[in-house]
């Protein structure tokens, strides 16, 4: 698997975009995939240049890494659909617990799928619970492709694009999220220097889910929380992470808040060593590398 750092350097590397918000929309659509975008079209018609006029070819490739197995192409829609849990993307694709599990140990045998482990602690982890795994793409498109056109492939096949276009005008925002979240990782890595992160990764259990939780080589613990979205972050995003470790049982020494478009006058006055802001333009530093 290649790792999502690397994809996104090769990405912009080969498309040049613009702008790092165009790098990421539309890395977050095409990223793994091989050859250029036609990144001066708008998103929406360059999907439809890159992946639906070229449906057959796609998906014959895709096929063959999937067998063409039924079972295991409505899991990975009920995955890219869903909240990345295995018990929901089972009931999403309308599999049993043994054809959902011999379908996900198939994807995840052919690289398409990752599980992502739960982390339990003292706190929240209670003798009996089962939390379910996390399930990951390995790469952006695959996720789209499950996501926006595999289960439409009978008008796409047939060049009526008209289901594709409502899905994704219903569906497509913030789409990017899960990337952005990814991402936020890797640039909390670069950021962490002076003491290194050594483990990173979600946290969820029945009442809680905080977009990152990491342990830095001297035994900190760090929160994150990530927002795509078009308004400034505001005080209230982090009386809310505070709150969800609370109830999960950690006490951060470092919180983190990655928005998009920034933060309000507010929290930006709170910024200090227990607290660091990063915004889109941080994410510039993940082409230095």
């Amino acid at each position: 698997m290649t790792p999502i750092l690397e994809q996104f350097r090769t990405f912009c590397t080969l498309n040049a975009p613009e702008t790092l918000e165009q790098a990421l929309e539309y890395f977050a659509v095409f990223g793994g995939m091989e050859g250029s975008v036609p990144m001066a079209l708008p998103l929406e018609a360059a999907i439809e240049a890159t992946l639906l006029d070229n449906y057959a070819v796609l998906h014959r490739d895709i096929a063959a890494r999937t067998g063409g197995d039924s079972d295991c192409h409505a899991l990975l829609s009920g995955i890219a659909l869903g909240d990345r849990r295995t018990h929901s993307a089972f009931k999403r694709a309308r599999l049993s617990a043994e054809a959902g599990n011999k379908a996900l140990n198939a994807m995840c045998d052919a690289g398409l799928i990752v599980r992502e482990k739960a982390r339990p602690n003292s706190f929240s982890w209670i003798d009996g619970d089962v939390i379910s795994d996390r399930l990951h793409f390995t790469a952006p498109y695959l996720r789209f492709w499950f996501g926006f056109v595999s289960p439409l492939f009978k008008g796409i096949r047939e060049g009526e694009y008209g289901e594709f276009r409502e899905r994704y005008a219903n569906r497509s925002a913030g789409f990017a999220e899960q990337v952005f979240e990814a991402l936020a990782m890797e640039l909390l890595k670069a950021e962490f220097r002076e003491d290194p992160i050594s483990t990173i990764g979600g946290y969820w259990d029945q009442n809680v889910e905080i977009d990152i939780i990491a342990r830095t080589a001297s035994g900190k613990t760090v929160a994150a929380s990530c927002r795509y979205s078009n308004g400034k972050l505001k005080k209230s995003e982090l009386a809310k992470l505070k709150a969800q470790c609370e109830r999960a049982g950690f006490t951060p020494d470092v919180f983190v808040l990655v928005a998009k478009n920034g933060f309000s006058g507010e929290l930006r006055a709170l910024r200090g060593e227990a607290l660091r802001l990063y915004s889109l333009k941080h994410f510039g530093k993940l082409l230095q590398g």
